[in-house]
């Protein structure tokens, strides 16, 4: 359990930061380490994506694809025992900056040894369907 001085949310926000600096240094393997062993990836259009090792895979497709960063913004976390629900924004940047895409996620936090892990990850765009 998170001490007095440590709030859930701080700890969160601290996973959130090692999570945007894993995806800048390119580092697949460090973002599937904080998530549980069998954590769950919800992408849309794509079927559940399973373990840390599918996990990986995933984000180092997303990173191949030519996303450079990614910029976390919890708007809410609500604490149940060793569970935590996170609702928060995304913002997802190219080469120069240049921002790819935004919108809204929901993680499933779970302490395991005394640490919280991403468990089930969900997220969607905000910017509107392609027109035909």
């Amino acid at each position: 359990m998170p001490t007095l001085a440590t709030s859930i949310s701080d700890e969160i926000q601290r996973n959130n930061a090692a999570f945007e600096a894993h995806f800048e240094q390119r580092d697949a393997a460090g973002i599937a380490g904080l998530y549980t062993r069998n954590g769950v990836l919800l992408p849309t259009g794509m079927e559940p994506i399973e373990g840390q090792a599918g996990i990986q895979a995933f984000w180092q497709g997303a990173m191949e694809m030519g996303i450079k960063r990614v910029k976390l913004h919890t708007n809410e976390v609500e604490q149940l025992t060793d569970t935590a629900i996170e609702l928060g924004n995304y913002t997802l940047f190219g080469a120069h900056d240049q921002q790819l895409d935004q919108g809204k996620y929901v993680v499933v936090w779970k302490q395991q040894q005394g640490q919280w892990k991403l468990h089930q990850d969900i997220w969607n765009t905000s910017q509107p369907a392609p027109t035909k």
